[in-house]
């Protein structure tokens, strides 16, 4: 099954039984669980006609590798992809809106951003290689299903992937506290990729000169930033709401 990957949590097993249901090869769930929630998933994983497995929890933890499993963990087929970013633009019919994230380590925050970057219609995601989340179990329960529908890209040099972008006339937007206007100054209709920094130290130098614009999200209280997921929705949505 080494070409089989684990998914895990309600959410991330759902959502590939409604997209994908010929891509589960077998769903693992705890029998001494019998709320309405199990029995509701049990239903639709039958009408999918996927295999169904009972295992104790201790055994589906193992699978998933942590206990926040909810009782369901599901062995499911590697979906087809675009293999890089110039694929997807090739593919695209609308003006790409896409959310770059520069130093987002940690799996929880990447996973909301995913959850985000799904709800607001993004294109995809692309972060570095390096000082960077990958997607993995933890990933894809917190991302709800998105880590399914969200192209993740992972470049070599981020620096001049934002230049390909710009070169493709797509315009890099970033985020900083001392930016000379704010995001609801910007005009974000056009082709778009905005940018963002780990939460604390923010987008690195030689991310931040690539950048066209730089937009500040205005802060009314006494914290000084918001959360990188938080602040992906916040800009990503005022996109969205530009772009009709």
């Amino acid at each position: 099954m080494a070409d089989l990957k684990v998914l895990f949590g309600f959410h991330a097993v759902g959502v590939r039984l409604k997209t994908a249901p010929a891509s589960v090869m077998e769903v693992l769930h705890d029998p001494t669980r019998r709320d309405a929630r199990m029995r509701q998933f049990l239903q639709r994983a039958r009408e999918a006609g996927v295999r169904l497995v009972e295992a104790d929890s201790v055994r589906i933890a193992r699978l998933a590798g942590t206990h926040g499993h909810q009782g369901v963990a599901a062995r499911v087929q590697e979906l087809a992809r675009s293999h890089s970013v110039d694929d997807l633009l090739d593919s695209l019919q609308a003006p790409p809106l896409l959310l770059v994230l520069d130093g987002v380590t940690d799996p929880h925050n990447l996973g909301a951003c995913l959850r985000v970057a799904d709800g607001a219609g993004a294109h995809a995601i692309i972060a570095p290689k390096d000082h960077a989340a990958g997607i993995n179990a933890t990933v894809a329960k917190v991302a709800s299903g998105a880590a399914e529908t969200v192209p993740y890209f992972m470049v070599t040099n981020l620096a001049r992937q934002l230049m390909e972008l710009k070169e493709r006339g797509i315009t890099v937007v970033g985020t900083s506290d001392d930016a000379p206007q704010t995001l609801y100054q910007a005009d974000l209709r056009g082709p778009l990729a905005l940018v963002l920094g780990a939460e604390g130290q923010g987008m690195r130098q030689l991310t931040r000169k690539r950048c066209d614009v730089l937009v500040s999200i205005p802060m009314h209280g006494a914290v000084e930033s918001l959360n990188v997921s938080v602040a992906s929705g916040v800009c990503l949505y005022e996109a969205r709401r530009q772009r009709g």
